[in-house]
């Protein structure tokens, strides 16, 4: 006797919605979406979230009251939500590396470029080594845990088929993308502003003792000063650290809320 299975076309639905935003989320986030990952194991995790969050979200959908075009938009807008949100993170990694990569330079890193993992590109050693602290701090914290929240808040703020593209919305990814460089230049303000003081002072040194080879001088120098004081400043960025992460709780909610309908 062969055993059949039935599965409900209006529930399979429903956990499709679940598992296309949850995999928009978890292939678009930092950490998970690092090339490293298997694709497979992203996939499985998503599914395995998605089903654990089928009988916490109402996702009641009638399927055969919907349209092909209805079905395409809603397979869409989930895919739109999650890498909305999953982006809005990212762009504060980014603006974490990039104070990394600025300081890199002046210090003479420049040259010394290694692979990310997570975009399979070559960024210089200090640019990573800031993003690899930034997400041990993230995970530490369970910072991470928000998006599961925020999974939750979603569906209660945005049902399938009622995601809204504002202005505002606009207007917010916007402005987190300006904050990108803002962020870059107070992470790496000291080591800035210190190895611009130094070059300053070594261009004074160039004038007033030209038989120095200041060069060779230079480059050893900016290495050691950028280095202490990276030492020095270690308390003070984990510190600012966690605070930002922290707060972007709400920042995440109130996105999520611009993509309600009103």
């Amino acid at each position: 006797m062969m055993a059949t299975l039935n599965i409900p076309l209006d529930e399979f639905y429903g956990v499709l919605l679940i598992f296309l935003r949850v995999a928009a989320i978890i292939f678009s986030t930092p950490v998970l979406d690092s090339e490293t990952i298997p694709i497979v194991f992203k996939a499985g995790l998503a599914f395995a979230v998605s089903i654990l969050l089928l009988p916490v979200v109402d996702t009641v959908v009638t399927v055969s009251d919907l349209s092909l075009t209805v079905f395409v938009m809603g397979v869409a807008s989930e895919i739109i939500i999650g890498v909305t949100i999953g982006l809005s993170i990212k762009l504060l990694f980014t603006g974490i590396q990039m104070a990394g990569q600025i300081a890199g330079y002046q210090m003479g890193f420049a040259v010394a470029n290694v692979m990310d993992p997570s975009t399979m590109a070559q960024i210089p050693i200090l640019a990573q080594i800031y993003n690899l602290t930034a997400m041990l701090i993230f995970l530490t914290i369970n910072a991470h845990h928000m998006f599961f929240s925020a999974l939750v808040e979603s569906y209660r703020i945005i049902p399938p088929l009622s995601i809204v593209l504002s202005a505002q919305l606009v207007e917010m990814m916007m402005q987190s993308a300006g904050n990108m460089f803002v962020l870059a230049i107070k992470i790496g303000a000291p080591l800035i502003a210190v190895l611009l003081v130094t070059t300053i002072a070594l261009g004074l040194v160039a004038r007033t003792v030209p038989q120095m080879h200041i060069f060779v001088v230079a480059m050893p120098l900016k290495i050691v000063l950028g280095l202490v004081f990276m030492i020095i400043t270690g308390p003070f960025l984990t510190a600012y650290l966690i605070d930002m992460f922290s707060a972007y709780r709400f920042s995440l909610f109130e996105l999520i809320q611009l993509m309600a309908l009103r």
